[in-house]
């Protein structure tokens, strides 16, 4: 792991496979952890350079005041399009997950010329807040079950790790996993204060980040090969938010994953890599 300039901001990122290779970049949601390793070890091994990375406000990025974000959703957009060109090797293949989703597409559509595919998974076309009526809301029993908990304290890893492992219980997740993550997260945060340790590990900046005007209109202007992967089970943007996307984005690929909610699962990491290494 290590730094970089992108956007007059600093990005953290991680590198799997030869620097010579097409280049996989993978936006985090927040953080770059959101991206299983295993996932980044097999597009690697066929034939990708993969580089995932923190958001602002999150990981070795820079952090400022997630509480009142001074950037917005397409300044997020930009660091994507500026760090694929300062790590060099033409239009990348672009893939977002869940808030960084939403990065992804606005950040295709902005930059056309920066990105050469485009990968969405579990993530929405639309900002977060009251969904259009045609999407399917967040599962009301299932939010209402997860802000219904207490938070840990924050100084405590232990304890920030099984706050994530049952929040992944009620999500449908793997809470093993999910203490695991947690856990590297909370060591890559920098400080305890509650505000930075949420940008973390909920992603509670992006309830405050300016992203006006919309994009959903827009999806039809996307021009390249195009992978949606959503969990079937995944009850915090469930599937008809995927499926909607696949119709609006011409030619688009829809992979869902039946056993899958939120999280990309080690069961699912080689038949989405397959899928990822197809677009080209």
């Amino acid at each position: 792991m290590t730094t970089i300039n992108a956007n007059g901001t600093v990005l953290g990122i991680e590198s799997f496979g030869a620097d010579d290779a097409p280049l996989v970049l993978l936006a985090g949601g927040t953080t770059m952890l959101s991206w299983p390793d295993a996932l980044c070890a097999r597009l690697a091994t066929g034939g990708r350079r993969v580089v995932r990375y923190d958001l602002r406000d999150s990981g070795e990025s820079t952090t400022t005041d997630p509480e009142a974000p001074s950037y917005t959703l397409r300044d997020l957009a930009a660091d994507a399009a500026a760090l694929a060109d300062a790590l060099g090797g033409g239009p990348a293949h672009l893939a977002g997950i869940g808030v960084g989703g939403m990065v992804a597409q606005v950040a295709v559509l902005d930059h056309p010329g920066a990105f050469s595919a485009l990968t969405l998974v579990g993530t929405r076309p639309v900002a977060p807040g009251p969904p259009d009526d045609d999407l399917p809301d967040h599962d009301r029993a299932t939010m209402g079950r997860l802000f219904a908990r207490p938070m840990p304290d924050w100084a405590d890893r232990e304890s920030v790790a099984e706050f994530a492992a049952a929040g992944a219980e009620i999500l449908g997740d793997d809470p093993v996993a999910a203490r695991a993550v947690a856990a590297r997260i909370w060591d890559r945060t920098p400080g305890t204060a509650p505000p930075v340790q949420l940008a973390n590990q909920l992603g509670l900046v992006f309830s405050r980040l300016d992203c006006t005007p919309r994009w959903r209109e827009r999806l039809p202007e996307v021009d390249v090969p195009t992978l949606v992967v959503h969990g079937r089970r995944n009850r915090f943007f469930p599937v008809g938010n995927g499926e909607a996307i696949a119709r609006e984005i011409p030619r688009a690929r829809l992979l869902v994953l039946e056993e899958a909610a939120t999280a990309i699962p080690d069961a699912a990491v080689g038949e989405v890599a397959e899928a990822m290494l197809a677009l080209g």
